[in-house]
């Protein structure tokens, strides 16, 4: 017999990434499962393509007449026999409460129409800000907290641990390798993608372009072969980037500019490519997550416990009084380009 679920969660777009490593386990459990997934409609690329999942719903988060429209459709369609709510926004919330389903794990409206949540997802929603125990008790589970999110989740639901999926279409993968094919990109290995910015409301999550050029230096110096940079970012990193691609290139390093205006798969199909990907804690590094690459990240207002890489690289974080404070203004000034290098030439050399 079929199980049908249903999951909620529309952004933002690296979390919706690593969401999807809750597949496999469910999968597992419950066998022959339809698995339906609600998200932004800018995020739908992230999920489509998704062999676990039977379809995508898009709606707009916060549109409050979409939600509603989109719930009473996915009502007719029910009984869901477990609907999964992992939003806490106010029209998410309503649209679990109004879909309903035999077993709800996650946000919801209670009687009295405040947000609520279920009792087995506190474990994750007791550290953000619809803690039942308030900010100040939250803020302090997710400093203390040492679990990642994939493991959080798998207990949860019950379910195995799993990896988190991106799967990238053939056109995605060809302008990718056009990309490549005409820079001559790959002929200097390895080829090492710098993501250091953040956009633009996680200011601190960044590392200073000076701070970058002087991490390629040390790697240019460190690495065996002759070292190649690619300069990812999105529209928000436009100026910074262009910037970083300069000073590169002046300093005498192969740059090659990845642009910011790239659709997201492909974007993804960019970081599919490079050897190494060296990347604040931003949609990029969710993405080099889910396709396997090597990775080094670095954290300053946000948690690296929560960052499982699965083997695939190592972490820097701050040393500073405020780290995974999540304020905008954190101290980063101890995540140092030193100290991502030696960790970026340790996961090279294995």
């Amino acid at each position: 017999m079929t199980t049908r679920i249903l999951v909620l969660k529309t952004g933002a777009l690296g979390d919706v990434i690593r969401t999807t490593s809750i597949l496999p386990g469910l999968v597992r459990r419950y066998g022959e499962a339809e698995i339906v997934w609600v998200t932004a409609h800018g995020a739908r690329p992230l999920v489509e393509h998704h062999p676990l999942i039977a379809r995508v719903e898009g709606l707009t988060p916060g549109d409050a007449a979409e939600a509603d429209g989109l719930a009473r459709r996915l009502a007719a369609e029910g009984p869901w026999d477990r609907l999964l709510s992992f939003d806490d926004e106010e029209p998410m919330c309503a649209l679990a409460t109004a879909v309903g389903g035999r077993e709800l794990s996650g946000a919801y409206l209670d009687p009295e129409g405040k947000r609520a949540y279920t009792d087995d997802v506190a474990p994750w929603f007791e550290m953000g800000l619809l803690s039942r125990e308030g900010k100040e008790e939250a803020d302090r589970k997710k400093i203390a907290n040492r679990r990642s999110h994939p493991e959080i989740f798998a207990a949860m639901l019950g379910i195995e641990m799993g990896r988190p999926g991106l799967y990238l279409t053939d056109a995605a993968r060809e302008r990718a390798s056009a990309f490549f094919r005409e820079r001559g990109a790959l002929d200097h290995r390895p080829l090492i993608g710098l993501n250091t910015g953040a956009g633009g409301r996680w200011k601190t999550k960044e590392l200073p372009v000076e701070r970058t050029l002087r991490l390629a230096e040390l790697l240019a110096e460190g690495c065996e072969g002759r070292p190649s940079f690619l300069v990812l970012g999105g529209p928000d990193e436009a100026e910074r980037n262009r910037r970083l691609t300069a000073l590169l290139g002046e300093a005498g390093l192969t740059v090659y500019d990845g642009g910011t205006d790239n659709g997201l798969l492909e974007f993804a199909a960019l970081i599919e490519g490079v050897d190494l990907l060296i990347s604040s804690d931003s949609m990029a590094l969710h993405m080099g997550i889910a396709l396997g690459r090597r990775i080094v990240c670095f954290f300053a207002p946000t948690s690296a416990a929560e960052i499982e890489l699965y083997g695939q690289g190592e972490k820097v974080w701050s040393s500073a009084p405020d780290y995974c404070s999540y304020r905008p203004d954190a101290d980063n000034s101890t995540v140092t380009a030193e100290r991502i290098a030696a960790k970026a030439l340790e996961v090279l050399a294995r």
